[in-house]
């Protein structure tokens, strides 16, 4: 989900062709698994400098290839929980 702010541009016709077309220019998987060697379907094209009220308006930002990215739901979720405080040992227990 995305700020209300955002709405009228993730709702825009240069958005849905713009995600579209950046998404086919990238085979339609997800960036960062591949990066990794895994291929995995992409499905969502996330801004790496994310948007704010005060760019919102602004295509080089919004609308440049540069600041996209397709991402696996699961690598979204990564980066836009940001990285883990915690990891799980052997037993799968949490760790600090």
């Amino acid at each position: 989900m995305h700020a209300q702010f955002a709405n009228p541009f993730y709702s825009s016709r240069a958005w849905k062709k713009c995600r579209a077309e950046y998404a086919r220019s990238v085979g339609g998987l997800c960036e960062a698994c591949l990066r990794r060697g895994i291929v995995k379907q992409g499905e969502q094209v996330h801004h790496k400098v994310a948007l704010t009220p005060e760019n919102i308006d602004d295509p080089r930002v919004t609308l440049s290839w540069a600041n996209l990215e397709l991402l696996c739901e699961d690598c979204h979720k990564a980066v836009k929980q940001g990285p883990r405080r915690w990891t799980v040992d052997a037993s799968g227990r949490v760790t600090a």
